[in-house]
């Protein structure tokens, strides 16, 4: 099978991988363009590239998807199948037309749920207790094509989007292999999906505030879906601190009140419940515990954690 890769950020690496363990022919990549990063700005190549520049692939980063140049050098790989694994764009019907046996993707949720950029984050934030991974053949949608292969995971309360997108990410890799074979051999057929969609917006930089309002429950889920990007987040004494890991704690308080800042705990009242807050990173700062945090700092019990 000649197969063009579409994939972008490091969990898509454990798919290209096993497809070149296996055997397959990998005839090229695509993959979204340099990023500027960092203090200086300097352009920085996705994960993806980076592997495949190692393993001496041809890559394209089409700044347009639908760009005539690029599609006429697509089309003329003439591959068999398109591998979408987290790359970051609808594809347009221009380019799912191409492979003779379509484009098969690497979802990370149990389709119909959680379509979208950002399903590992949302699943773990909306308190999902199991996940997984679907493959399907791609249409025009956004995740909406008929599902071919699906495997599940379930998700503990250790479990961060980081965690959880590991494990996902080597799931899908065995998966997608799996769905390959049985595309080889004729005996996969794409199943309509069937229930209720939802969906898993990408999130941005601003959406990692916490709200202090909602439950302990919700607070400690957000703060584990969201590490680490955007990472939850919030204001004390005017200080920007990114929270890492908390525990939910029985009890009330008010929320947003610093109800304890001593003997090695820093604990918040929320809407229903309270929050003891365990890893924490101030601004600029190394990500610490938060005995090391409360060290040299004056906090005042009663206080409430500001706006900015």
């Amino acid at each position: 099978m000649r197969i063009v890769f579409f994939g972008t950020p490091e969990f898509a690496i454990p798919s290209l991988k096993m497809l070149l363990q296996s055997g397959e022919d990998v005839i090229a990549v695509v993959t979204q363009i340099d990023k500027r990063k960092g203090r200086g700005r300097i352009p920085s190549p996705p994960p993806v590239k980076e592997f495949a520049m190692k393993e001496g692939i041809k890559i394209y980063q089409p700044i347009n998807i639908q760009d005539l140049l690029f599609l006429k050098e697509l089309s003329d790989l003439k591959p068999d199948i398109i591998v979408v694994v987290a790359y970051g764009r609808i594809l347009p019907l221009q380019v799912l037309n191409q492979p003779s046996h379509g484009c098969i993707n690497v979802h990370a949720s149990l389709l119909p749920k959680y379509r979208g950029a950002a399903p590992i984050q949302w699943a773990i934030i909306k308190g999902e207790k199991k996940t997984g991974i679907t493959t399907m053949l791609m249409d025009e949608g956004l995740d909406t094509g008929g599902i071919l292969l699906q495997e599940e995971t379930e998700i503990i309360d250790e479990d961060t989007a980081e965690t959880l997108s590991k494990r996902l990410s080597e799931m899908g890799a065995s998966l997608l292999i799996k769905t390959v074979e049985g595309i080889k051999k004729g005996s996969l057929n794409p199943i309509p999906q069937r229930g209720t969609p939802s969906y898993a917006p990408p999130l941005k930089k601003e959406d990692g505030r916490v709200d202090w309002f909602k439950t302990a429950q919700e607070i400690f889920n957000f703060v584990r879906g969201t590490y680490p990007w955007p990472c939850a987040y919030c204001y004390l004494n005017r200080e920007r601190i990114k929270i890492t890991r908390v525990k939910v704690l029985e009890g009330s308080g008010m929320p947003r009140r610093v109800e304890k800042a001593g003997e090695g705990q820093l604990i918040i009242g929320t809407g229903n419940g309270l929050i003891s807050i365990i890893e924490l990173q101030p601004e600029g700062k190394r990500q610490m515990p938060v005995t090391a945090f409360l060290q040299g700092r004056s906090i005042r019990e009663g206080a409430f954690l500001n706006e900015p």
